[in-house]
């Protein structure tokens, strides 16, 4: 971070106190979430894994409303059902049909599986919705026609909403195209260098890459759904700006 902060004075590029920052807080942080979760997972209390599963999925929501950008009371509530949804649904299938914890609340795989999750579909969810929130504000003159002439909100945001979809999912596809090939993800790699068998390592990086898929369209269906629907009025007219 030395050699990082030294190159940015010498481009000119003003980022050295960004960057000091960003170093002091990723230590701060990272050192706090190991003296957090080593008390968790000795104490093996259900309520407390809980607890830290949720307060993850509250802190991924606001950070994902904040990038929406939609003043409605009702986008925080949305966004976090979207994130819980996603991740919960996947999570406990995982838990219970393929790893089987003898501890279902087992935190040594409940919140590093959710951990993972949770960060990647609060991108999905943030990618889809804002670019389903801009469209609803760049192409408003033609949502209105499709309604004039008949057409439902559902499907006059219908195109809109597909292609929110597939933007959100984007990365996480482009992503299990290349992998392996192009880049070693964290998991397997962190696996490697613990001394895990690679072709062990390889299983929970595809168990892994299949979950994200799975949440990821699950929030950004959740996501993108509640949006279209907070953009009309009970009389099926598009709200004001």
């Amino acid at each position: 971070m030395v050699l990082a902060v030294a190159l940015s004075a010498w481009q000119s590029l003003g980022l050295g106190k960004s960057l000091a920052v960003a170093t002091l807080r990723t230590v701060l942080q990272l050192l706090m979430v190991g003296y957090i979760l080593g008390s968790v997972f000795a104490w093996q209390n259900p309520w407390l894994v809980l607890g830290v599963i949720l307060f993850m999925g509250v802190i991924a929501a606001r950070v994902a409303g904040g990038r929406i950008g939609l003043a409605s009371p009702w986008l925080g509530p949305l966004v976090f059902a979207a994130i819980a949804l996603g991740t919960g649904v996947t999570l406990v299938y995982t838990a219970a049909v393929v790893i089987r914890p003898s501890l279902w609340y087992d935190p040594h795989y409940l919140i590093p599986l959710a951990g993972i999750m949770i960060g990647n579909v609060m991108n999905t969810a943030a990618v889809a919705g804002e670019r389903l929130a801009s469209v609803c504000r760049s192409s408003r003159l033609e949502i209105e026609t499709h309604l004039s002439l008949g057409a439902t909100p559902a499907q006059a945001m219908g195109s809109y909403r597909r292609e929110a979809i597939k933007v959100g999912m984007m990365p996480i596809i482009n992503f299990m195209l290349v992998v392996g090939l192009v880049v070693l993800p964290g998991t397997i790699t962190g696996q490697i260098l613990g001394g895990v068998d690679p072709l062990q390592a390889s299983l929970y990086q595809i168990l892994i890459a299949f979950m994200l898929a799975s949440s990821n369209l699950i929030a950004a269906i959740i996501v993108t759904e509640g949006l279209f629907r907070l953009h009309f009025n009970r009389s099926a007219q598009l709200r004001s700006p």
